[in-house]
Order: structure tokens, then sequence, then C-alpha cells
């Protein structure tokens, strides 16, 4: 009698205590540059880390590195019909003075308590108009990519362009 074991269906499975099931692959190479875009100094201006979901190989590509670029600058650069996954380093960031409704902008998000952060985000880059296989895929691979890269926030755009700015962006942050 042969002993059964997941990996002899499906090498892609990996085993660990209770089984658990990565449908697309995040490659070391894209671990270490998430990991260094994490920890670099950024004297100025927001950064910005593109992957994108290779289909065909079932892993994960950096597209590209942006330096001091502005979020609506971002979003243009962010393709109309496919999906992404951003991770966003906010260095200046558009913060609310505490006795008016005026917005500023500053090197670090303060929030209504006093608290000051440089906070790393997760936009989940979704247009409707992408492929439904490729979302599909892309939705499913969100968590495991959200433990990878250690974030707690994620922004969620599906309406292309118009719908990443900076006042969205500020206003999950903030909780509003």
């Amino acid at each position: 009698m042969s002993s059964f074991h997941p990996h002899s269906l499906n090498p892609r499975l990996k085993v660990s205590g209770a089984a658990e099931s990565h449908t697309v692959d995040i490659p070391q190479p894209i671990k270490d540059s998430l990991r260094k875009f994490r920890f670099a100094r950024r004297n100025e201006g927001s950064a910005a880390i593109v992957i994108k979901i290779n289909k065909q190989k079932l892993i994960m590509e950096e597209v590209e590195q942006f330096d001091n670029i502005s979020i609506e600058e971002l979003a243009e650069e962010l393709p109309e019909n496919s999906p992404r996954y951003v991770v966003l380093r906010l260095v200046e960031l558009i913060s609310r003075f505490a006795f008016t409704d005026e917005f500023y902008f500053s090197h670090a998000l303060v929030h209504p308590d006093g608290r000051t952060s440089f906070p790393l985000v997760l936009i989940n880059w979704a247009p409707t108009t992408s492929e439904i296989g490729l979302l599909t895929l892309h939705a499913s691979a969100l968590l495991d990519f959200q433990t990878t890269v250690d974030v707690s926030k994620i922004i969620e755009i599906r309406e292309g362009p118009e719908s990443l700015t900076s006042d969205v962006v500020n206003t999950h942050l903030l909780g509003k």
C-alpha cells in the first residue's frame, strides 16, 4: 500500500502543519525586492513598487518601481485593463490640522490623536474592465501577498485612475 502525500499531485502545494494552498507563487527575488523597498530610506515624495501575476507561469513578477511620485501620477501609470498589487510608501501625505478642515503636506501621516506614522499601504488595483479569469487569480492571491508584504491597510481600487487620489488614500488611512 502506497502512502499519499499532497506533493505527489501538485508540486505547488506547500504543506506546513495544516495544508496550505498557494495559487500563485511569490518567488524569493520578489520577496527580497519587497523587503528592500520596505526598509529603503526615502527623503522626499512617495514611492511605489508594482507587482503583477504572470498567468501562464502562476508567479508574481515586479513590473516597476517609482520614486518621488504623487498618487495621481501613479494612478496614470497603472494599466486600465489589468490588475496589479501596488505597495505604496507614503512619505509626503496630506495631513489634517487639528483645528480646521484644511490639509497640508507633511513628511508623515499625522493622525487626529497626534500619532505620526510613515505608512506602507497595499493598493489592490483591480479594474472592472480586466479579464475575469485574471481578476479571479488576482483575488485568490491577495491574502498571501498581503501577508508577505506585511501591511494591514488595503485600499481597493476598481474604477480606474480617477478613483486613486491623495484624498482617497488619506480617507482610508485616517479611517474616515
